[in-house]
């Protein structure tokens, strides 16, 4: 579970996460993390975005706890004040959710460096 400052509300915030953001995909999640300009020591927060095409309230609300319990671990490893968002494509089966949100977040992590490099 991911806590409460920890969690993406605003829709404007999410708004600018995919808009604005650093955008990775992966074979069921696309990924967006906007990394804020102005140096801030809050905590990065997470968002979800999950469609009804991924299924019906059951399997959209199940999705949606297990991608929250597999990014929980990982919001530590982003840059503070950054915002994170994971929308979620169809999907055909969930048992790899977990390692499949831990290489999106790996490689939104590895794209930042780059950027940050030039």
């Amino acid at each position: 579970m991911l806590p409460a400052d920890a969690r993406l509300t605003s829709s404007s915030d999410f708004a600018r996460a995919t808009k604005s953001g650093i955008r990775v995909t992966t074979e069921h999640f696309v990924g967006y993390l906007y990394i804020s300009p102005v140096t801030n020591n809050a905590s990065a927060k997470c968002g979800l975005i999950i469609n009804k095409t991924v299924g019906g309230s059951v399997k959209r609300h199940r999705l949606a706890r297990k991608v929250r319990h597999a990014a929980a671990p990982h919001i530590v490893k982003l840059p503070l004040g950054s915002l994170f968002v994971v929308r979620a494509l169809k999907q055909s089966d969930d048992k790899n959710v977990a390692s499949e949100i831990s290489t999106l977040i790996q490689k939104l992590i590895e794209r930042s460096k780059k950027i940050e490099a030039r």
